[in-house]
């Protein structure tokens, strides 16, 4: 039989390894959206197109009226709640999944960003924001004049 050395310190040290990698992997990409006051997190897509830049949200059951966009010092901020519906206890119910309450996501944007025109819509649970690029940004062609 052979002995194992066992460290007591190592479960501590993982945990805080670990830790540390998460930290480090939500500041790695700018995103402040892990709030210690939201109650779940809505799924983002993000691409830049050649005069915009589109954020998609997955938001389905949110009213519109719930929802807050608000643009401050290059971030760009998403809140708002998801009601329950039905405020009558259901004791049918033999597994709830939705998440319900308040959601927070926050994402810095570029200095080509124009934060005067951005527009926001929802359509089928969607939240879409466009965030135009500032008209110095866009690449423009030089003509070579002849002489």
């Amino acid at each position: 039989m052979s002995t194992v050395r066992q460290e007591p310190w190592d479960l501590f040290k993982q945990v805080f390894k670990d830790l540390n990698h998460w930290y480090e992997q939500t500041q790695a990409y700018g995103d402040q959206s892990t709030v210690a006051t939201s109650n779940w997190i809505p799924a983002v897509d993000i691409r830049e197109e050649a005069q915009q830049f589109v954020l998609e949200a997955d938001i389905p059951g949110v009213d519109p009226q719930a929802i807050e966009v608000s643009m401050e010092n290059g971030m760009l901020t998403i809140k708002g709640t998801r009601e329950l519906v039905d405020k009558e206890e259901h004791k049918s119910y033999r597994r709830v999944e939705r998440v319900r309450g308040h959601f927070y996501r926050r994402f810095s944007l570029p200095e080509t960003a124009d934060a005067e025109n951005i527009a926001a819509s929802e359509k089928h649970g969607v939240l879409t924001i466009t965030i135009p690029k500032k008209a110095v940004a866009q690449p423009r062609k030089i003509a070579v004049n002849i002489h």
